[in-house]
């Protein structure tokens, strides 16, 4: 097939998923276009039937805000024109799947493409529930040709917020289980932490939503009992408040924060916690990633997390904002090896089971062809 893929490109699970999402199906042989404003972060496969196409957007000055959507929906139209795509795959509703609509609209009755829309959580729950934005994105849901979920929580959210009646089918997030694997580097290690310490890792995009503070506040609570360092990955509006809180808490010389880092695996490799308080998750890429590397996760009982960490087998899952919780499932796991490593192993054997790229990709291929039947 030839799929065109529209997706951000900064940091973020949509792109995440998307880039991977593309650089696997070129893998199995499909001719792969992904659209973007820039290279997406995660784009580092690059080979012959695997290509990227920029968008540019007008800085004309009568525009106060660069319309992106209509830059997008033009280019998504000339790489239809040039290169015959079958299908195109929009990840986040907006302004993807509207601007996937406009260009299939403006195409030539020959040229027409199916559109397939994958939702996957802030883009319903926060942007998408808005009012400025909350009927363009009903709206780009139902002229959708097939619509995709990332966890049942977010099934029912988006009929919840929408009152959505069409067919939408879950098709959960995926991890590349070959680069996200076991396997201690004891000088990486060194990099981050002194022998007898324990590393506690955090990484998002540090918006409110992700609750770095109480992070912070898990690492005073663990310090009281155990040696243990913080690494923050990522950076985001809330990081400068995290580095105020832990010189208040007295544990800033044990946070490092470690800003955006493309090989981020080589980190979870050497930790020995994850943790992801949010306010909620759609499904928790985050987490899987950890997950995959062998590391439990502390995070909390909202959104899609219930379904990625297995309470009491993977990991613990406690209210939001109880930070108290949180640490002492982090100081009765860290102290006690022997369930640690048991929670370790129960973390891969999952992934592996539910969560595989290979697996996942599978159930992709098989809805596009479905959606080019219909």
């Amino acid at each position: 097939m030839k799929l065109g893929i529209v997706c951000y490109p900064t940091y973020g699970g949509s792109g995440a998923i998307a880039t991977e999402l593309g650089q696997s199906l070129a893998r199995r042989g499909h001719e792969i276009h992904m659209i973007s404003y820039a290279p997406p972060f995660r784009l580092r496969d690059f080979r012959s039937n695997l290509h990227y196409h920029a968008v540019e957007v007008s800085s004309y000055p009568l525009f106060r805000y660069p319309p992106y959507d209509l830059a997008l929906a033009s280019k998504i139209m000339e790489v239809v024109s040039e290169t015959g795509l079958d299908l195109l795959h929009a990840h986040y509703a907006i302004p993807h799947a509207i601007s996937a609509y406009l260009a299939r609209e403006m195409l030539p009755a020959d040229q027409k493409i199916k559109v397939i829309t994958t939702l996957h959580g802030t883009d319903i729950t926060l942007v998408g529930a808005e009012r400025a934005y909350k009927e363009v994105t009903r709206f780009g849901i139902r002229e959708s040709d097939g619509v995709t979920v990332v966890s049942d929580w977010l099934l029912e959210e988006t009929k919840r917020i929408f009152g959505v009646t069409r067919e939408m089918r879950v098709i959960p997030n995926f991890v590349d289980t070959h680069r996200f694997k076991p396997g201690l580097d004891a000088e990486y290690r060194a990099r981050f932490a002194a022998p007898e310490e324990k590393i506690l890792v955090h990484a998002s995009n540090f918006r409110p939503v992700k609750r770095v503070q109480d992070v912070v506040r898990i690492l005073a609570l663990v310090r009281e009992q155990i040696p243990a360092r913080l690494v923050l990955v990522g950076d985001g509006p809330e990081l400068p408040r995290a580095a105020e809180l832990a010189a208040e808490l007295g544990v800033r010389e044990h946070v490092v924060f470690a800003g955006q880092q493309e090989a981020i695996e080589l980190l979870l490799k050497v930790s020995d916690l994850f943790l992801l308080p949010s306010e909620f998750e759609s499904f928790g890429l985050a987490a899987l990633e950890a997950l995959s590397c062998g590391l439990p996760v502390i995070a909390t009982n909202t959104g899609g997390l219930p379904d990625v960490v297995k309470e009491g087998k993977s990991g613990h899952l406690c209210r939001v904002g109880d930070v108290p919780c949180m640490a002492s499932f982090a100081i009765n796991l860290l102290g006690h090896e022997d369930s640690h490593q048991s929670y370790r192993l129960a973390a891969r054997e999952d992934v592996l089971r539910h969560y595989n790229v290979e697996d996942v990709v599978i159930d992709y291929e098989r809805y596009y062809e479905e959606i080019l039947r219909a």
